[in-house]
């Protein structure tokens, strides 16, 4: 599997809707497509965000990210809020995200350092190893968090969530796999 690939495209799913979106949608979609059987459940979910949202205009899908991510704080997409809320270790987090950020030449939009869009391209560009550190460490945890959240909403981004939560846990898996 090749998950800096699929990172750094989920990256661009999880940024504010414009020009380019559906074409990147449509590129995430067709690279899950590629025989592996470990994201058939990841596969599904893209899908099923690629049906429920077919329909949208751009700025329909603008209005959608708005009322889903920057207005619930339950859906947030900044990894640090969900491990430690306004704590200390948020700041800390922060910081140390802003130097891997310069690191691997990652310039940071408008959000947080700690956004998952920043923190999808940075795991797309980082060692196997150090990748599938920082993501049992932090973006397994703040993402269940963020997954439980959508519980029993009608939203179309939980199956994006979902499709993201299943390739985590996959690559998670194959990490464990590898060493032990």
């Amino acid at each position: 599997m090749e998950e800096p690939r699929y990172y750094t495209m989920f990256s661009k799913l999880f940024a504010y809707p414009e020009e380019g979106y559906r074409e990147a949608m449509r590129e995430a979609g067709n690279a899950l497509t590629v025989p592996d059987c470990g994201l058939v459940q990841s596969k599904e979910q893209l899908d099923a965000f690629l049906q429920k949202t077919n329909e949208l205009t751009l700025d329909d899908f603008e209005e959608l990210y708005t009322r889903t991510f920057d207005i619930n704080p339950v859906a947030n997409l900044e990894i640090g809020w969900h491990l430690w809320g306004e704590a200390y270790e948020r700041g800390a987090f922060l910081v140390n995200m802003r130097t891997l950020l310069k690191q691997h030449g990652i310039t940071e939009s408008s959000e947080l350092p700690d956004h998952l869009t920043h923190v999808l391209a940075a795991l797309g560009k980082m060692e196997r190893n150090e990748a599938q550190e920082f993501t049992a460490t932090f973006l397994k945890k703040a993402l269940d968090k963020i997954v439980e959240g959508f519980k029993e909403k009608e939203n179309p981004y939980e199956h994006l969530l979902l499709a993201l939560q299943q390739i985590v846990m996959y690559h998670h898996q194959q990490g464990e796999n590898a060493h032990g």
